[in-house]
């Protein structure tokens, strides 16, 4: 909050505070499940406070409220984003190695096939970014602009290209 006797904490409390109730309500009904309401109105009373610094504010409610909506909107797709960082945590530099005994040798090859498999079933453009990103460690960036597409459509690939060599496994009886 502003100081406590300055001019921004009494436009602060005559033009924003009496709506929290209102955004609260807003809020919980739309984004219940998803966010942590505290968090967004606080953060959107951050952002507003300083606002109100840079320029006139001819209709605070609305500008609260549109702030709070992308505050929530953002943290909904930020928790909705998958990480597929395990996948590439794989240390596959010890996968053959000669003084292993043959029968852990030949299963670890199994393995690999079966992987390959797996990674082969996918479709054509999602097997390519899967590889690229999986096999390659080239970055999403990269492959975005390596195969002229966003960075969003390499995500959405890659997490097709997981769900379905999870699916090829479970479904042959590997998982």
């Amino acid at each position: 909050m502003p100081p406590e006797n300055s001019e921004e904490n009494l436009w602060f409390r005559e033009k924003i505070l009496p709506h929290e109730l209102y955004l609260r309500n807003w809020l919980l009904s739309r984004y219940s499940n998803e966010v942590e309401v505290d968090d967004i109105i606080q953060d959107a009373y951050l952002r507003v406070i300083q606002s109100k610094k840079r320029c006139e504010m001819k209709a605070p409610k609305a500008y609260l409220f549109a702030i709070a909506r992308n505050i929530a909107v953002d943290r909904v797709r930020r928790s909705k984003v998958i990480h597929f960082d395990s996948l590439t945590d794989f240390d596959l530099s010890n996968v053959i190695d000669d003084e292993d005994p043959a029968s852990e040798s030949i299963a670890r090859n199994q393995e690999l096939e079966f992987l390959n498999k797996a990674i082969e079933s996918l479709p054509n453009r999602c097997r390519q970014i899967f590889t690229l990103r999986k096999v390659y460690s080239m970055p999403q960036k990269e492959i975005a602009k390596k195969l002229g597409i966003s960075v969003n459509t390499v995500a959405a690939q890659l997490k097709i290209g997981y769900r379905k060599c999870v699916e090829y496994m479970e479904s042959n009886g590997y998982l």
